[in-house]
Parts: structure tokens; sequence; C-alpha cells
């Protein structure tokens, strides 16, 4: 009996080392760095190189012309004992809540009335013309509209004209000359100017949230109101952190209108830190001095935005459960 031939499977050839090898994640390619050249030479150039000059000015005094000569902290010092720097700090939180507070308050509730009535009951083109409308302000040029203003409000200007049109010509008044109304009329012009970008940046915000949630509010009988507070605000919570500190930096730093409105005056009553600097630097060529007010500003700007980062990473981990 023949014994039928079993066929030898061929040896497979074992795999190579470097086969059996677990994949490394690779690293990122060095190529990938090159792009991060142009922002990193145009921060230098911009920012760190200046800002790095400004601090050595700061420690210097010199007029602009010859060479510098370092006095140490003596600049500094003057700050403490400088009344018109401590009353531009005291403008500047009225800039604050002129251009962070109010707005950001005014802006969420127009941009949740823009889209959760408006844009719901009326067509939605209503509402992209409205929110177009309240942005516009932010569209022109702050030298531009800061002349505008002035115009209207001179003591032969527009507003004065509609007074006397209505019969109240007796509350005709100089509003940017007289130290008691320049402040709150530069507020208001400010709440004009700015009220745009938080309305624009909520209503964007809401466009992610789910319009189901609204829908089962609204069926179980909740009011606008309630739908508001516990819909609108839980669910834009990250941008309300984005526009309070962006608006908080504008303020910080504000200076188109306030040179173009008032000068910083009358008598210092609408003066600001960074006009104070610009003024202390170009007007009075005391550059030491105009340096320390801006390194000064630009030192309490990076500590209000590490506060802000802070405290919406926190609230992110508190959402989170973690």
């Amino acid at each position: 009996m023949a014994v039928p031939d079993t066929a030898v499977a061929p040896a497979t050839p074992a795999p190579p080392a470097a086969a059996t090898r677990r994949r490394r994640p690779s690293r990122p390619d060095a190529a990938y760095w090159l792009y991060l050249l142009p922002g990193a030479v145009l921060f230098l150039l911009v920012i760190g190189g200046p800002l790095v000059y400004t601090g050595y000015l700061s420690l210097t005094r010199w007029s602009g012309v010859g060479d510098p000569s370092f006095i140490g902290l003596d600049n500094y010092r003057n700050l403490l004992h400088d009344d018109v720097f401590w009353t531009s700090f005291q403008n500047t939180v009225a800039m604050i809540v002129a251009m962070v507070l109010l707005p950001t308050l005014i802006g969420l509730v127009l941009a949740a009335a823009l889209f959760d009535t408006i844009g719901r009951r009326f067509r939605p083109r209503t509402a992209a013309a409205l929110r177009a409308a309240f942005y516009l302000p932010q569209v022109l040029p702050v030298v531009v509209a800061g002349i505008v203003w002035g115009w209207i409000l001179r003591p032969d200007g527009a507003f004065n004209g509609l007074l006397d049109a209505v019969g109240l010509g007796a509350l005709r008044h100089d509003w940017l000359g007289d130290p008691d109304t320049a402040l709150p009329v530069v507020m208001a012009v400010m709440i004009w100017v700015q009220i745009g970008y938080p309305v624009v940046v909520f209503m964007a915000a809401l466009e992610r949230v789910d319009p189901e949630l609204y829908e089962a509010a609204e069926i179980d009988g909740a009011g606008w109101w309630h739908r508001f507070r516990a819909i609108t605000l839980a669910q834009i919570r990250p941008e309300t952190f984005v526009v309070g500190l962006t608006c908080t930096i504008a303020a910080m730093k504000v200076f188109g209108p306030i040179y173009a409105l008032t000068r910083g005056g009358p008598e210092n009553a609408t003066n600001v830190p960074s006009y104070f600097a610009y003024y202390t630097f170009f007007k009075k060529l005391h550059v030491g001095y105009g340096s320390a007010i801006s390194m000064v500003l630009t030192l309490i700007i990076v500590v209000i935005s590490v506060l802000f980062i802070r405290a919406q990473n926190r609230a992110e981990r508190r959402d989170r459960g973690i």
C-alpha cells in the first residue's frame, strides 16, 4: 500500500526584528517648526524687542536727544506720588464699566432677545440686520467716530440744537468741556462703540446651542427670563470669559476715543494711562517717565489676563466635574 506523500509547507521567513518592534509615535518633523518662525520673528520685532527696550528706558532719564541717563527705579517711585497717574487709573475703572460691564450685560440681553425671540418669531434676516446695525460702530474707525461725536457734543453742535428744538434749551451745556460731564459723556460714547462686539460674539455662541432646549423649556411654560437664565447663561459661559477678557484689555489701553474727543481733559477728567504715557513721552519729552507708565500698564494687563484665564479654566473643570 503506497503511502501518500505529505506536502510540506514552505517555511515562512521570520519577520525582521525591526518590524516586530512596537512602533513609537513619530515626533513632529523639524520642518513643522519652520511654520512658527515667521510668527516668532514678528513677535520679537513688534512686541518682544520694543517691550525690552521700553523696560530699559523706564529706568533712565531721557528727553529723546543724547544718551539716556540711568536712574534705576526713580521713575517708578515718582509714579507713586503722581496725582495725575492715579487719576488716570481711576478713569480706567470708569472705562471698564463703560466698555466691559455695561456692554457685556446689555449685549448678552440683546443677543438672547435677537436669537430667542426676534429670530424665531420673525425672519432670521431681521435678527441678522439688527445685529449688523449694533455692530456698525465697531466697523467705523475710532478716530472718525470720535470726531463725529465731538461735532455733535460741542456747544454749538447737533445735540444742543436738538435740545433747543424740543424746548429744552435750558439744558444746553458744554458736554465735553465741563469736568463734571466730560467723563460720563465719554463713557456713553464708549458704550455705543463697544456694544456691538458682545452682541455678535454671543449670537454666534447661541448658534451652537441645541434649539430643542428652548423648545422644551417653552413647552414647560418657562418664560423668556427663565430660558435666558437657565439655558443661555449656562451655554455661552466660555464666550462670556472671552468677551470679558478682550474688552477689559481694550478698556485698559483705550487711546483713540480719548485723543479724538477730549485729549485727556478738561483738567485730566478723562485722562487714561495710555494717553498719559503718550503725552508724557511725546509732548513733554519725558521718555523714561512715559516708558515707566507704559510698563506699569502692561504689567497690570498681564496680571488681569492671567486671572481671567485661571478663572475660565477653573469654571471649565467645575463643569466637567474634575
